[in-house]
């Protein structure tokens, strides 16, 4: 998949890899009934993960429940290793929503048995992504609002205020184990809210005044 559009620009690189935290609301890892970590939770999607958000996806509904997980989505531009916090402010390109499709399912397994979460969090599809507008828009970090609709009724609302780790130092702690380089995509964490997503759900997501974006679940029976 192609970076989408920033602020209407043509994409000239695909996306790289898709670097996320999880439990990064205390909300949603209550609801979830997880414990708070007393550091990130990271881990990785595989570039072949992110697809278009836009017009309509599709989701494995043979794997089980697949729950959506609302999140600000943030464009790496410039090369980010060890950096500290005004080298990531100065490093990232744009904002926008992604989707953190999760087979709960799946994942639940896998919790029970102490195994990692790729199976349930990195499969083919599992990062839709809208586009992304500059950051150049951003004054505030850490007051950022955005949210979701299901088939009309709010689904998911939330604030980067409420982050456990903050967008700027949460990317600082990231690249001091991971290089992030330009076309990667750093996905912020999700707030309460998340559910099952079904075969012609019709989802409405707005981030701030910038950003909205309609579109459709549709299914896959097996892997494409």
């Amino acid at each position: 998949m192609y970076i989408p559009s920033v602020e209407g620009t043509p994409a000239d690189r695909p996306v790289g890899k898709i670097v996320c935290v999880g439990r990064n609301y205390a909300a949603h890892a209550a609801e979830l009934n997880n414990p708070v970590p007393e550091q990130p939770v990271l881990f990785i999607k595989p570039a072949d993960a992110a697809c278009a958000l836009t017009n309509e996806f599709t989701v494995p509904v043979s794997q089980g429940a697949v729950h959506h997980e609302l999140e600000i989505a943030i464009l790496i531009g410039e090369r980010l290793r060890d950096a500290d916090e005004n080298e990531v402010a100065a490093g990232i390109s744009a904002i926008g929503l992604g989707l953190d499709l999760t087979l709960r399912d799946v994942q639940s397994g896998l919790k029970e048995k102490g195994l990692p979460w790729e199976l349930a969090k990195a499969f083919d599809g599992a990062c839709p992504l809208s586009g992304f507008v500059s950051a150049e828009r951003v004054s505030d970090w850490t007051n950022l609002s955005f949210r979701m609709e299901r088939n009309g009724v709010l689904q998911q609302e939330g604030n980067s205020r409420d982050m456990l780790n903050p967008v700027l130092p949460l990317i600082a702690h990231m690249s001091r184990h991971f290089t992030l380089n330009p076309g990667d995509v750093v996905m912020t964490g999700t707030p309460a809210g998340v559910g099952p997503l079904q075969a012609g759900d019709q989802l409405s997501l707005r981030l701030e005044d910038w950003l909205q974006v309609t579109t459709q679940v549709s299914a896959r029976e097996a892997a494409e």
